[in-house]
C-alpha cells in the first residue's frame, strides 16, 4: 500500500513496524485523515475524484492499493456494494465517483467537507 498524496495529520502507513490486517489498516487510515480515496494505481475515476475535491478546496489522501486482498479490504470498509475507488469523508463511506458527484450536485459536499475540517480554502 502506498500513500500518494502528501501526508498530514499524522497519517501512518505502517505504525512502528507492526503488521496489521488489511481491514484494521484501512480503518486506521480512514480515521487518520478527513478525506481518503482508496484506488488502484492509475485509476482515472480516482483522478477525477481528487480533481473535484481540489476544485472545491479539499485535499484528499490517495492510497494506492496493491493486489486483490487490499482491494477487497477497502471495498469491505466501504460497506455493502462498495468497490474501488472508494471515498471516505470524516470516516464515513461516500462511495465511488457517483457518490461524490451526488454529494456535489446536491450541494452537500462543501458543507460536509467543512464539517470534518477538510477545506483548505
Amino acid at each position: 500500500m502506498q500513500a500518494v498524496a502528501s501526508i498530514r495529520r499524522g497519517l501512518t502507513i505502517d505504525p512502528a513496524g507492526e503488521e496489521e490486517a488489511p481491514a484494521e489498516r484501512f480503518g486506521r487510515l480512514v480515521r487518520e485523515s478527513p478525506v481518503v480515496i482508496f484506488a488502484r494505481r492509475g485509476c482515472y475515476m480516482a483522478h477525477v475524484m481528487k480533481s473535484l475535491l481540489a476544485a472545491v478546496g479539499a485535499h484528499a489522501t490517495v492510497i494506492e492499493l496493491e493486489g486483490a486482498a487490499e482491494e477487497l479490504a477497502a471495498a469491505e470498509a466501504g460497506g455493502q456494494n462498495a468497490a474501488v475507488p472508494a471515498l471516505f469523508v470524516g470516516g464515513a463511506p461516500v462511495g465511488g465517483l457517483e457518490g461524490l458527484m451526488g454529494l456535489h450536485l446536491s450541494g452537500r459536499l462543501v458543507p460536509r467537507l467543512r464539517e470534518v475540517g477538510a477545506l483548505y480554502v
